[in-house]
């Protein structure tokens, strides 16, 4: 005689499920691809911004001290001047005109327009005395340069140190085309980091 034994029946009907655990390989890809990821994005950011916005660039020469050292590390805005005009006082950046493989960094002193004569290393503009803090007494010098109207879409840039510079009084002013980028900021070395004036 066959005796039957009950079997047990599982506590709800839904059929029992096993978790199986996942590859070590397949859990450490899904944050490495998330990294790599990141990293791109990141990536092409910082590019778009050196191309378009701004670029690290480092000062080579002495002719704008004390504003700018030599090697000192800035920061130029290569997009500024697609919206606001050059101004006096700004500092740009711009490919020489004899050497335009060559950058020079300067200070603009006269837009379009203007009259700029320098007697004795004193820089009138428009027939009257320009204040410039920014050029110590040792820096100055006693060079003169005869009246001059600067042409359209053009800008008279001189250097701080005035003895040491090579500038509009050597090569005249400098067209438009030439000049990329504002200096704007500083960030080594780090007593330097700031803004830029």
């Amino acid at each position: 005689m066959m005796q039957e034994f009950p079997q047990a029946e599982p506590a709800n009907n839904a059929a029992p499920t096993v978790e199986l655990p996942v590859a070590p390989a397949k859990r450490a890809a899904r944050p490495m691809s998330a990294w790599l990821w990141d990293l791109i994005v990141a990536l092409g950011i910082a590019a778009f911004i050196i191309v378009f916005l701004y670029q690290p660039v480092k000062v080579e020469g002495t002719s704008m001290m004390p504003s700018l050292d030599d090697q000192e590390r800035i920061f130029i805005n290569k997009f500024v001047y697609r919206i606001e005009p050059i101004q006096r006082g700004d500092i740009v950046v711009f490919r020489y005109p004899r050497d335009p493989a060559k950058s020079f960094i300067k200070r603009v002193i006269g837009v379009a327009g203007d009259r700029v004569r320098i007697d004795d290393g004193r820089v009138f503009l428009n027939g009257k005395l320009v204040a410039e803090d920014y050029v110590p007494q040792a820096y100055e010098d006693e060079r003169s340069y005869p009246e001059i109207t600067v042409p359209t879409e053009s800008y008279f840039v001189l250097g701080d140190h005035r003895s040491l510079s090579n500038d509009s009084r050597d090569f005249g002013p400098v067209d438009v085309g030439f000049i990329y980028g504002k200096a704007v900021f500083g960030y080594w070395p780090v007593e330097k980091v700031g803004r830029l004036r």
